[in-house]
């Protein structure tokens, strides 16, 4: 709604007779002109569809649109006769300050859009990872406030894929949402890896999704893509925002879909749905009511099965998956109770230290012989938000007792002894009240003499070159092993780098390690660790994110978004010049080694370049220089490249 009329003073910056330019004033934008005859002050938007008049150009007395060649008088905005279309023209004054346009007050008025993005921050969404373009410029303009704010963080990337890969990550450190946003079109199928990452491993997500116009959907216009369509599969609920009615509404069930089914949730915002004014009086959508708590009991009758085969069993192992990952001090404490081996999958890693007397590490192809042989070894499985996948190999022929919160998971794929159906912290809370304790002294002796055998083993091929003269990766996580912060928190990407990760690194007590899980997509882990930085912003912990030459590659310019953010992000840049996993799948399959090779820059110089911090390291006493001096950076990214060989046993 519009008012009176006041005029404004505009800066012309110099226009010359003859030239046209778009100013902003009064939070309009306005297309200025200069002839012969004066100044003149148009609309910026041409009535035809839009278009930017002030990148158009004087000709023959008109103004001409740089879109369609419609033609406007530069001072009074009406066509040439027989046509309709009119600019809207606004009055100038030349005064010996400036030049002054007189323009309709605007009444300062909260958006639909505004209102919607309340609703997001009061359901607990503070982080958004995107790119602003001219199909989400209203979502954006709502988000921009809320980031004055204070309510939000605002990461602007260089690719959309690196959006979702850091609203995963965010969402793997912090357990809750972030969002990502983009324009319609390519912009919103650039998303889709990274969503699919989060979905297969059960984090919750955001999209927010431009679109074109609804009047022009259909027919195949400018970047349409059916966004419903594109993202069914992908999004467990996705939804466009049509009537400002229900909008709001549409705002809290996305957070509560994303929060509540652990999943992708999306919106799509038409390009004329962000430009409608808020709602009179809107309904409050708080979220206490409507998430209701997740410490749910297991029945009482299978609870009483698992508590008698725990109490019968000699050898009990307990194996941790990542939906285990928040119960890690209520784990370490019963294993502690009963003098159970603790064994995790790859995704849980971290989640015991691996230097506690009762952790033997992770199990599978990722992992060490400490803990397959303790698994071997015994005669009753606790399994805790684990999936049984085929990397894993969690046994099938041990009497198992397997715990999850999601029961289709229980038994998904073979019959276990007792499928515990329940909340893992309520539930290792009632079998600790149940299950007696236990002194098994040969248990720990095991674990100490298998990791003793292990660690002598790995300081073994620490040592190793290939034919080139090239450290072998264990002595790079052996060194990483010692300087890594307790606290930090690991962003692994996917590659040889991360299967020597899961071999060679050993965590300490308060690290957190994240991964592409269940998707195993390559190019995660410097995106992933720019959503651990916002999730972990203002506590003092160390990020670093590891990769091969292969994965950084893949968002490496999103190095310059670490630096414009200040982010103190450590990368480790494994590069054997090679992708050596697929090298290594050829040879396995009995196939000659094709199209793996890699032509690299020198990413140290290149962190340089872009106004970060690189160390490059070529030599196995440079590991560690190297490693400190990146650890200590403070004001932005560093980045540490070790020259190893494409061996990772």
């Amino acid at each position: 709604m519009e008012g009176t009329a006041a005029w404004v003073k505009v800066d012309t910056d110099g226009l010359e007779v003859g030239r046209v330019t778009t100013v902003v004033a009064a939070g309009r934008a306005l297309c200025l002109t200069r002839t012969a005859d004066g100044y003149g002050c148009l609309d910026n938007h041409c009535p035809h569809q839009g278009g930017p008049l002030g990148d158009g150009q004087l000709a023959d007395g008109y103004l001409i649109c740089p879109w369609h060649a419609y033609e406007y008088d530069p001072m009074t905005g009406t066509p040439p006769p027989g046509f309709k279309d009119a600019a809207t023209a606004y009055p100038t004054e030349l005064r010996a300050d400036g030049l002054y346009v007189e323009l309709p007050v605007q009444e300062d008025r909260v958006s639909l859009m505004d209102q919607m993005v309340d609703v997001l921050c009061d359901w607990g969404l503070d982080t958004v990872f995107g790119m602003v373009g001219h199909s989400n410029l209203g979502l954006a303009d709502a988000l921009r406030k809320a980031e004055e704010d204070g309510r939000i963080t605002y990461v602007g990337i260089r690719h959309e894929g690196a959006a979702a890969f850091a609203a995963s990550g965010f969402a793997k450190v912090a357990g809750k949402p972030a969002a990502c946003l983009t324009i319609a079109g390519p912009g919103a199928t650039n998303l889709l890896t990274g969503l699919w990452d989060a979905k297969v491993d059960r984090v919750p997500i955001v999209a927010l999704t431009g679109q074109v116009k609804s009047q022009v959907l259909g027919p195949g216009t400018f970047q349409e893509v059916d966004l419903a369509s594109a993202f069914s599969a992908v999004a467990e609920w996705s939804q466009t925002v049509h009537h400002p009615g229900n909008a709001t509404e549409l705002a809290a069930l996305a957070m509560k879909h994303a929060i509540v089914q652990r999943d992708v949730a999306h919106l799509i915002f038409p390009d004329e749905v962000q430009e409608l004014p808020g709602v009179d009086d809107p309904t409050p959508r708080p979220m206490p009511g409507r998430v209701a708590s997740t410490e749910v009991a297991p029945p009482e009758r299978e609870l009483q099965q698992a508590v008698d085969l725990l109490t019968g069993a000699q050898k009990p192992v307990i194996i941790c998956g990542n939906g285990a990952r928040a119960y890690g001090e209520q784990i370490l404490a019963f294993a502690e109770r009963i003098d159970a081996p603790i064994i995790t999958t790859f995704k849980a890693k971290g989640l015991v230290p691996d230097d506690h007397p009762l952790a033997c590490g992770v199990l599978g192809r990722s992992g060490i012989p400490v803990a397959s042989i303790h698994m071997g070894r015994s005669d009753c499985l606790l399994v805790l938000g684990a999936s049984f996948s085929e990397h894993t190999g969690i046994a099938t022929y041990v009497p198992t007792i397997q715990v999850d919160f999601d029961r289709m998971m229980l038994g998904k794929f073979h019959p276990v002894h007792v499928p515990l159906w329940g909340e893992i912290g309520r539930t290792l809370a009632l079998l600790g009240e149940q299950v007696p304790p236990a002194d098994r002294p040969d248990q720990r002796r095991s674990i100490e003499t298998q990791w003793a055998r292990w660690r002598g083993e790995k300081e073994a091929r620490s040592v190793l070159t290939d034919g080139r003269g090239r450290m072998h990766p264990a002595h790079v996580f052996r060194v990483m092993s010692e300087l890594m912060p307790e606290d930090a928190v690991i962003a692994v990407d996917v590659g040889n780098n991360t299967y020597s990760f899961g071999r060679y690194f050993e965590t300490k007590r308060g690290q957190t390690v994240v991964m592409s899980g269940y998707l195993g997509s390559i190019g995660f882990g410097f995106p992933a660790g720019m959503g651990a930085w916002a999730a972990t912003r203002g506590t003092g912990r160390k990020v670093v994110s590891l990769s091969g030459d292969g994965g950084f590659g893949q968002y490496l310019a999103e190095f310059t978004t670490a630096v414009r953010h200040s982010m103190p992000i450590t990368h480790v840049l494994l590069n054997n010049s090679e992708l050596g996993k697929i090298s290594k799948e050829q040879v396995g399959a009995l196939r000659p080694v094709w199209q793996t090779q890699l032509v690299n820059p020198d990413f140290a110089a290149y962190a340089r370049l872009c106004g970060g911090h690189g160390f490059r390291v070529e030599h196995p006493d440079d590991v560690a220089p190297a490693l400190e001096a990146a650890l200590a950076v403070t004001d932005g990214p560093s980045l540490v490249e070790v020259i190893t060989s494409a061996r990772d046993v």
